[in-house]
């Protein structure tokens, strides 16, 4: 299969719907919550479900994607999404949290699915570029549901924008059958599968480079959920904001992880090699961490929305250069299998993050205290990730 946008394409509207389906119960869930009896904050209950599924489907895909394909996962994967909503449409919390399973379970092999395609279809001097724009199907799947769902729940209910969010992910199902043919003509139909479910912890372990990367990944992702999870309430409680005002910083700084994905991609392609860029990335994210910490209400409004931008552009914008350089490093033909053991530390970041950063928060008596913890983490991380750049680069598929 040769290079070209299709294949970006294709990944990028499954992506996109895939995080739909995984943002839209969190949105609707104030309407829900009355049917529900039970209190909105369960929604993070419901968050760490997802994620917690999504770590165990994310190591098992690289086996399955090589056996049936990249595409023919991904259609099984928005298959899981749907499911999953229909399940929170019934509106009762066990039905709640096996929706949070099933879509956890198609959210994880996703983007292991996407990385195998674009690996082998994406010219090497426009890796950064094109799997970071593939990555902007995460928060655009977010913006998504912000803006469809609460105008679906007005319209009909809540049980009706989540069925109308699964019968798009259904959809996008037919609409990728017709490129399937030539986006799993690699499959290997004999291929055993995934017999033994830590095999791409191993390999993620035994390719150094790789290892260093996942376990850095762990810090990237929790500051990520840490910082979309707990700005607006950090925003109202202890700056001031109005709640409207707060939602808005929380948009910019949403959109600047958007924008802060294709730059940082196409640095990567261009000026700096992901390498040396990711360090760079983590001491940004742990200066605008300590900056947030710092907010105080004295400071212009003007200044705390340049610092969520540039917290967002670093914090939620690292992802598509981490994930093109876990594909470059990888042996040909094993970028799912990898991105997949990687994803597992990813994921468990996203779960244990913001848990941790609730624990120091009420500790201290302040989320400040928080953002500063996890910005010196980042800043350590950052050193670190400087110091591995210095060793010699490594070629594709070395270990």
């Amino acid at each position: 299969m040769g290079g070209g946008f299709l294949p970006l394409v294709v990944t990028l509207a499954i992506q996109a719907l895939a995080s739909m389906a995984s943002f839209t119960v969190p949105v609707l869930a104030p309407a829900a919550a009355r049917d529900l009896a039970g209190p909105v904050a369960l929604v993070g209950v419901y968050v760490a479900l997802i994620y917690l599924s999504a770590m165990v489907t994310s190591l098992l895909s690289g086996g399955w994607v090589v056996r049936y394909g990249a595409i023919r996962i991904s259609q099984v994967c928005l298959l899981l999404c749907t499911a999953g909503l229909l399940c929170a449409a019934s509106g009762t919390l066990l039905g709640m949290a096996l929706s949070a399973l099933l879509i956890g379970a198609g959210y994880g092999p996703v983007t292991p699915a996407s990385s195998h395609i674009l690996a082998r279809t994406t010219p090497p001097h426009l890796m950064g570029f094109m799997f970071s724009l593939k990555q902007t199907g995460v928060p655009l799947g977010g913006v998504l549901a912000g803006a469809l769902v609460p105008s679906l729940v007005a319209t009909v209910s809540w049980q009706g924008a989540a069925i109308a969010v699964a019968l798009a992910c259904a959809t996008m199902v037919l609409v990728a059958q017709p490129f399937r043919a030539a986006l799993d003509d690699d499959r290997q139909p004999g291929h055993a599968g995934p017999r033994d479910p830590f095999r791409p912890l191993v390999r993620v372990f035994q390719h150094r480079p790789i290892r260093d990367l996942a376990l850095c990944s762990f810090c990237f992702g929790a500051m990520q959920l840490c910082l979309t999870t707990y700005l607006v309430t950090y925003l109202t409680h202890e700056y001031g904001l109005p709640l409207t005002t707060a939602g808005l910083v929380l948009a910019i700084t949403q959109g600047a992880g958007m924008v802060g994905r294709l730059f940082w991609g196409w640095i990567a392609d261009r000026w700096l090699s992901p390498r040396r860029l990711l360090p760079l990335l983590a001491l940004a994210m742990a200066l605008a961490a300590g900056l947030t910490a710092a907010f105080d209400p004295d400071w212009p409004l003007l200044a705390v929305m340049l610092v969520s931008a540039l917290f967002g552009a670093t914090a939620i914008g690292w992802n598509g250069v981490y994930l093109s350089e876990v594909a470059r490093l990888a042996p040909p033909g094993t970028a799912g299998l990898y991105t997949g053991g990687t994803l597992f530390f990813t994921y468990f970041g996203v779960v244990a993050g913001p848990p941790l950063f609730a624990l120091i928060a009420e500790a201290s008596g302040s989320m400040a205290s928080g953002y500063a913890t996890f910005g010196a983490l980042l800043l350590a991380i950052g050193l670190l990730l400087g110091h591995f750049a210095r060793r010699p680069a490594t070629a594709t598929g070395s270990v």
